[in-house]
């Protein structure tokens, strides 16, 4: 069986950009993906390390397949052309979702070379790769069940006290894909919960991301019509309500999601063109602070 984001692509695609563009509007997306990063195939899930220089991210093709890990560096005023990092798989092991902890020492991503190496599959596991104080990576490693399952996991993301959320379709969730909290334990090991409702639905929910101060949740979801982007906020309380559909186009699928660290700010992916998918950057406060995402020579 396919990855669960490789048959949602199949059927939300059946219905160049400058560097730094502005979202001034709020609740109207811009395209943002710098120049030397935007070809004619599908940018998205961009990470920065914590200084700013440097931007992971994923390539996909135009059917938003055979996903790729790439790295562009700020050299010169100028994001540099994006190169597989040394940890990356050859293809066709396919490798996606960066995510780079907040204090830049390690990097999450999904990678399907568990899978590959077995029997040539394309299940997608979660693994992470440690940054060295000289700034070279180590290997990487993948993480063990039950974090990872006989399902795909989809963009992890690691928040301050360590636990990962995450988009899967394993068995037993409410829909056809959940989303997922791991929890580090004392011993070593690691519990897995579903975020439960409303995040967690009869829906396909797959992705979600978490602001720093875990207040705000955006999760893409196929409601019946491709996948969106829901916005959630956590009441004093500490339940989720959901606040509506982040504004984008309605007719092609949005994925990808990272917030600003301040969370008024929104970066994710949509179809631009008929061949090519870009990165979009979204207001989603008024008047929100313009210094993020990191400009490269200005």
């Amino acid at each position: 069986m396919k990855p669960l984001r490789l048959r949602l692509a199949a059927v939300a695609l059946a219905c160049l950009a400058a560097d730094g563009a502005s979202a001034a509007e709020t609740g109207t997306p811009q395209r943002w993906t710098p120049a030397p990063l935007s070809t004619d195939q599908y940018e998205s899930s961009p990470s920065f390390t914590p200084d700013g220089r440097e931007l992971f991210f994923m390539r996909a093709d135009r059917k938003f397949q055979s996903y790729r890990l790439l790295w562009s560096r700020c050299e010169n005023g100028r994001w540099s052309a994006p190169q597989a990092p040394p940890f990356a798989a050859p293809a066709p092991v396919l490798e996606a979702d960066p995510f780079v902890t907040p204090d830049g020492r390690q990097l999450y991503y999904v990678s399907s070379r568990h899978a590959h190496a077995i029997n040539g599959g394309d299940d997608l596991d979660i693994w992470v790769v440690d940054r060295g104080a000289d700034g070279r990576w180590g290997a990487p490693r993948r993480l063990p069940e039950p974090v990872n399952s006989s399902a795909s996991e989809l963009l992890p993301r690691v928040d301050s006290a360590g636990r990962i959320l995450f988009g899967s379709s394993r068995p037993g969730g409410f829909g056809q894909g959940d989303i997922y909290i791991a929890t580090p334990q004392a011993d070593g090991s690691w519990r897995v919960d579903n975020a439960g409702p409303p995040i967690s639905t009869s829906d396909n929910e797959y992705e979600a991301e978490l602001s720093r101060d875990g207040r705000t949740m955006v999760v893409v979801a196929d409601r019946g019509d491709r996948s969106h982007l829901y916005r959630y906020a956590r009441d004093t309380d500490g339940r989720w309500r959901e606040q509506g559909r982040i504004p984008a186009r309605a007719d092609v699928f949005q994925v990808g999601p990272l917030l600003s660290p301040d969370g008024e700010r929104l970066l994710f992916a949509q179809q631009d063109g008929e061949r090519s998918g870009e990165m979009f950057l979204v207001d989603l406060v008024p008047a929100a602070r313009e210094a993020w995402p990191p400009r490269c020579g200005r």
